[in-house]
């Protein structure tokens, strides 16, 4: 982990860098987007591994390789704090991703998620939805059960949500349709046999706010849904703060500071990038903005 430093001329350069972050698609943007609401003075860069999503269909070792080479593309352009956008990588990569960059703080979204499904249970009986690999690592399981050890889990996966958040189809009676088919055990079923339910959804995939209102309707009245993005942007704040790396910290007073500016990167297709950047981050993006990269 980074060490705080003194506040050096050399330290003022790296109150300035932006602060990297990585997805497999455009899913982080939520994350992107919290962190903006709450960080407005911060310059972020993003990278979108949209030639190789879904993470969450992959192997380990595979989303493992393929966060390596997101942190290196970011680390390499300058950056002062890396956030893993993507519960996949999060779980499969965290460890490794401090190892591979001990100069600078590496966060991930699953422990902040778990943080926030805690708080919000009323009753300790807490859904989690994710792709694939998040609900085989089993990574929110064990982060929810060491800050709540009674805690009743239900862990779903639910794949074909991440394609449908990235082709747009996020509202209407397909999206509905296919929450009712993956989120019918585990709510409307055990209902309807007069059986307790989670009374809190974590959306512990970065792609899976865009289909909340589908999401919530079949979940139904009195279920709390919650994801990582707010908690991770707060984890965020806490930590330039504590390590004096936050912009403006150094301002002079009386001196504007300017909004800090945020900049993307993509392994493909620029124009749809960009187009669904756009929705997720609720936001226009100009072209000259992104940049396609090969990893």
């Amino acid at each position: 982990m980074m060490k705080a430093h003194g506040l050096s001329s050399s330290h003022a350069h790296l109150r300035e860098l932006p602060i990297g972050l990585f997805d497999s698609g455009v899913g982080g943007m939520t994350v992107l987007r919290a962190m903006r609401e709450q960080l407005p003075n911060e310059s972020f860069l993003y990278l979108g591994d949209t030639a190789r999503m879904p993470y969450g269909t992959k192997s380990v070792e595979t989303v493992r390789r393929y966060a390596l080479e997101a942190a290196a593309a970011l680390t390499a352009r300058g950056i002062k704090l890396l956030v893993i956008a993507c519960n996949t990588a999060t779980a499969a990569a965290l460890p490794l991703l401090r190892e591979a960059h001990p100069e600078i703080d590496v966060l991930g979204v699953v422990e902040p998620g778990a943080e926030a499904a805690c708080r919000a249970t009323r009753s300790g009986h807490i859904a989690v939805i994710a792709t694939s690999g998040t609900i085989r690592g089993r990574a929110y399981e064990e982060a929810i059960l060491r800050r709540m050890p009674d805690a009743r889990i239900s862990a779903l996966p639910c794949p074909l949500f991440v394609p449908m958040a990235e082709d747009g189809l996020t509202s209407g009676p397909l999206a509905e349709g296919m929450a009712a088919r993956y989120l019918d055990p585990i709510f409307r079923d055990p209902r309807e046999q007069g059986l307790d339910v989670p009374d809190t959804l974590v959306l512990a995939c970065t792609h899976f706010p865009l289909l909340r209102g589908a999401i919530s309707r079949v979940a139904g009245e009195g279920v709390t849904l919650v994801d990582s993005a707010s908690n991770t942007a707060r984890e965020v704040r806490r930590i330039l703060l504590e390590k004096h790396l936050a912009r403006g910290a150094g301002t002079s007073a009386g001196m504007p500071l300017c909004p800090g500016s945020v900049r993307f990167l993509t392994t493909d297709d620029v124009p749809r990038f960009t187009r669904l950047g756009e929705l997720f981050l609720n936001m226009s993006i100009a072209p000259c903005t992104v940049e396609q990269v090969e990893l």
